[in-house]
């Protein structure tokens, strides 16, 4: 089984995953290809990939590999 770590813990993928996959799979929201919310709301959601950002124009093409590092950050209001 493939593995990358995401947000600190392992994680299994399967080949062709892309960052765009795994923002899905986080937030449980569908995605465009622009990486925008397919609901229209706001995302509120950064990638970085090996310690480089990921921007979000990128993440449907961004296929990720064997032993990534993988954080998805979301934006949270509140004080």
């Amino acid at each position: 089984m493939t593995m990358l770590k995401l947000n600190g813990a392992a994680h299994p993928f399967s080949p062709g995953t892309t960052v765009a996959d795994l923002v899905t799979a986080v937030t449980g929201r569908a995605l465009l290809g622009t990486g925008q919310a397919a609901d229209g709301g706001r995302l509120g959601v950064a990638v970085a990939r090996n310690a480089g950002i990921v921007p979000r124009s990128q993440w449907a093409h961004n296929r990720v590999e064997e032993n990534d590092d993988i954080e998805i950050v979301t934006a949270v209001q509140g004080g």
